[in-house]
């Protein structure tokens, strides 16, 4: 990819950046960044670890993340905007492969790519997978990352540091840099910080001060109520939930110093079995779920919010081309 910022830029179909923001002090730097791995590999959790707020919604469950969200991290010395980007696996269904095609979209036109790597887990098979594809894109920077390093002892991390040095030998991919962090306990985060920026083209602001993240509200929230309903059904349904805003405003007629937001949300599964678990015994499941979300969602949005929640059926949704459409895939 070009590294003149002089244009609006589109990452994998989302809405392009739009004008440049403000003037470049010298030496200012500007650009995106793309975390990339296995599923459930910690880059949801690193994006919001780097960006200060969460913008990214994480689950224990894979395959959780499935748009592209960009978080922006403000610096006095540049603005370093990063690409969140699905958890690339050997796909089963449509979604899958959609999925898998936006991430090698995503590759091709970001700065720097940083591939990871949990230190709690061997490197294998879907990580060489990973590497080996990503190999195929000859000009982007790669870095690698292994993340989770508070669940390991300093003598695992360093054989795991020497194993992702040895998967980049075996698969001809030269690594920039090779970084352990752990964004729990916020362990090298400012030194990944400062290394993706150094890679990063000189340029102006891409994006004005204060903004965390482009994704619209509505794709933030649909991901908090889905990431709420994951975690209540962590085993049954694993990927067959999808979540649709259908209407968000503020409520009519309230005192400006009293808001109340009102978000009225579809959660989608793919069966009738489904919708009963999502449901639970009296409505009990669906409850738990909308005061998780709520809560989650009053933090992003900082206004107080009520939350009505459906749940429907659309059938067989992730290997439909027309029901993929209809819910945003």
């Amino acid at each position: 990819m070009s590294n003149e910022h002089d244009k609006d830029f589109d990452v994998s179909g989302v809405e392009p950046a739009g004008p440049i923001y403000g003037t470049r002090p010298d030496g200012f730097r500007s650009g995106f960044a793309s975390f990339v791995g296995r599923p459930n590999a910690g880059k949801s959790t690193l994006t919001n670890a780097l960006v200060g707020s969460k913008i990214v919604i994480t689950s224990s469950k894979p395959q959780t993340t499935r748009t592209v969200v960009r978080g922006i991290v403000h610096r006095p010395d540049g603005q370093l905007i990063l690409v969140d980007t699905p958890g690339l696996h050997r796909p089963r269904t449509l979604l899958g492969e959609r999925l898998n095609d936006l991430v090698k979209t995503t590759w091709a036109e970001v700065d720097v790519v940083a591939v990871c790597f949990p230190a709690n887990e061997k490197i294998g098979p879907g990580d060489r997978f990973i590497v080996t594809e990503l190999g195929k894109i000859r000009r982007t920077v790669k870095i690698a990352v292994a993340t989770k390093t508070d669940l390991v002892s300093p003598e695992q991390l360093g054989q795991h540091l020497l194993d992702i040095a040895a998967l980049g030998a075996e698969t001809d991919t030269t690594w920039a840099e090779i970084v352990p962090v752990s964004a729990v306990s916020g362990d090298q985060v400012s030194l990944l910080s400062d290394l993706l920026l150094g890679m990063l083209p000189e340029g102006p602001p891409l994006y004005p001060d204060g903004d965390l993240t482009d994704a619209p509200e509505e794709v933030l929230v649909a991901d908090l109520i889905r990431e709420a309903a994951l975690e209540g059904v962590r085993d049954e349904l694993p990927h067959s939930i999808a979540v649709v805003v259908e209407e968000m405003n503020l409520r009519e007629g309230r005192d400006a110093d009293k808001p109340l937001l009102d978000i009225y949300a579809n959660l989608y599964v793919e069966r009738d079995s489904q919708k009963g678990i999502m449901i639970g015994h009296k409505g009990a499941r669906l409850r738990s779920v909308g005061t998780a979300a709520r809560k989650q969602i009053e933090a992003l949005l900082g206004t107080p919010v009520y939350l009505d929640l459906h749940v429907k059926i659309a059938k067989d949704w992730q290997r439909d081309p027309r029901q993929l459409r209809k819910l945003g895939f």
